[in-house]
């Protein structure tokens, strides 16, 4: 009986863990359906909407469908990597600009000191959470392995079609995957290999951007299991 190898370098872990978690996503999207994909669990839910019918303020898209976006904010869940961008030496200026926030705001977060109250976010759909993810890898293989030049968020023609939605998202994916499994041990260090405009990819070394990607992706993907879940139960009453 063979013994399976398993990698301990840095970039091996990290692909170890997202191929696991990868694998265990695949399974939790099989038998998506169109009416599950778009269930709003509760009123007032981010999803995906046709042009002209979104009500967030800055839903994007290319196509026909948009992903809603509300204003931009720091939640509560941030305010600890804030105070560490401050720490490292990055200005107030700066990092309002990092979160597309007032400078007022970040001076506010900064100058907070009780515990933060929860973050009053939407709740969102599994076709959001999936739109989301979609976006966040397709725009940083552009600007991380591609061109560089083209804005994330038109990368992805949103669909109201589940099965569409998730068979381009694992091509995405596996894209992405592909080209991180190239990546040297010099490019891990370099701070800025990855030039994703939306978060801090530019001022980071890549590992902590591959490190930061992965936990996306297992935070959302967990998330959709969740609401399958709720969905599969929702009919379910108490005797």
């Amino acid at each position: 009986m063979g013994t399976e190898r398993t990698r301990t370098d840095r970039l091996g872990l990290l692909l170890e863990q997202f191929d696991y978690a990868r694998e265990r996503a695949e399974v939790r999207l099989t038998g998506l359906s169109d009416e599950e994909f778009l269930w709003e669990p509760v009123p007032d839910c981010w999803s995906i909407r046709r042009r002209g019918e979104a009500t967030t303020p800055r839903a994007f898209g290319p196509g026909d469908w948009l992903l809603d976006q509300g204003a931009p904010e720091i939640p509560a869940s941030e305010y600890a990597e804030v105070a560490r961008q401050a720490a490292d030496g990055m200005s107030v200026a700066k990092i309002a600009e990092d979160w597309s926030v007032s400078v007022e705001r970040v001076e506010q977060i900064l100058n907070h000191s009780s515990p933060p109250e929860p973050d009053e976010t939407p709740v969102t759909t599994i076709a959001w959470r999936l739109g989301h993810l979609h976006v966040g890898f397709a725009g940083q293989w552009e600007w991380t392995f591609g061109d560089r030049r083209q804005e994330p968020k038109q990368l992805v023609d949103f669909t109201p079609d589940a099965t569409a939605a998730v068979e381009r998202f694992w091509a995405v994916i596996d894209r992405w995957r592909d080209s991180v499994a190239t990546v040297t041990d010099e490019q891990l260090e370099t701070i800025g290999f990855s030039q994703y405009p939306y978060g801090s990819d530019p001022d980071d070394p890549y590992l902590d951007v591959l490190w930061g990607t992965n936990l996306e992706f297992i935070h959302h993907m967990a998330e959709i299991a969740l609401l399958r879940d709720l969905w599969r139960t929702r009919l379910t009453t108490r005797a």
